[in-house]
């Protein structure tokens, strides 16, 4: 007689398949994922949570003593510390996904090696932490944001502000699917790893961050800019939340396709990857 069991543990036979059934039988353990990564990044602090609100306030302000003051770039008319802040802090929760997704396999190598659950769930909690995080920095800008609106500093709420969610998802997704793709390589090939901080960081220069789209004089310098998918993204949160920036549809179109296609190629290499990663960590 054939034995029936409630649960059975195959290698994934689709490289193209994403359990989304199974892996929602693991929400608490995505949460105690999440609860870990808040414990252990905190723990031996002295100011703690502080930090989601120090860190993003004082790397805007080098931005603005930096590129403010000392190399004056343009910020469409915007106070500098807020127009800085408007670009560093979405860019902040990108970037946190991208570089947290990319060690998934090598910080959970020895859980992976004790106890089965859908591997995509440290991805995933890892996304959800970095929220948190944003949602307290976002919450902070938005006060500030509003301090200059009233006060007649310069900037201006207009109705791109609606598109808030949608583009903090989008950076979200982007994010983990590029660090997804950079963890199923670097088991393979370790020193990708080495390359992420720099990566990274030069991907910031490339993002409008740190300067305003609409002060590029070379044409073709500025298509190059705003075909990175993180671009139109910082100029549409720039539009909604301070009143300028350089929108275009086209390019915010281009910039959600190239996402749709990062998720759906990390999700396939994640896949291969899983099926003997354990062989090769």
């Amino acid at each position: 007689m054939k034995e029936k069991f409630d649960t059975l543990i195959t290698a994934k036979s689709n490289p193209f398949k994403l359990n989304l059934k199974e892996t929602a039988k693991y929400k608490d353990l995505v949460w105690l994922f999440v609860q870990r990564d808040f414990k252990t990044k905190y723990k031996q602090t002295i100011l703690g949570p502080l930090w989601f609100i120090i860190q993003p306030l004082l790397t805007t302000f080098v931005f603005t003593v930096v590129f403010g003051m000392i190399a004056k770039l343009s910020t469409d008319g915007v106070p500098q510390f807020l127009f800085y802040l408007a670009g560093n802090v979405p860019w902040m929760f990108f970037s946190t996904s991208l570089v947290h997704a990319s060690t998934t396999f090598h910080d959970n190598a020895r859980l992976f090696g004790r106890v089965y659950f859908p591997r995509i769930i440290t991805p995933v909690s890892t996304v959800i932490t970095c929220f948190f995080n944003f949602l307290i920095q976002f919450i902070m800008f938005v006060i500030i944001d509003l301090c200059f609106v009233f006060t007649g500093a310069g900037a201006n709420v207009t109705l791109y502000a609606l598109l808030t969610p949608v583009l903090i998802a989008e950076l979200g997704i982007l994010g983990t699917g590029v660090g997804i793709i950079i963890s199923s390589l670097t088991v393979k090939y370790r020193d990708l790893q080495v390359l992420v901080g720099f990566g990274t960081q030069l991907w910031m220069y490339l993002s409008a961050v740190v300067y305003s789209v609409s002060s590029i004089e070379n044409t073709t310098l500025k298509t190059v800019i705003m075909l990175n998918p993180v671009t139109p993204v910082i100029e549409f949160m720039r539009a909604g939340w301070l009143g300028v920036g350089t929108t275009s549809w086209l390019y915010l179109g281009i910039s959600f396709a190239v996402t749709v296609l990062t998720a759906f190629f990390g999700v396939v290499i994640f896949n291969k990857t899983e099926k003997n990663f354990m062989d090769k960590i």
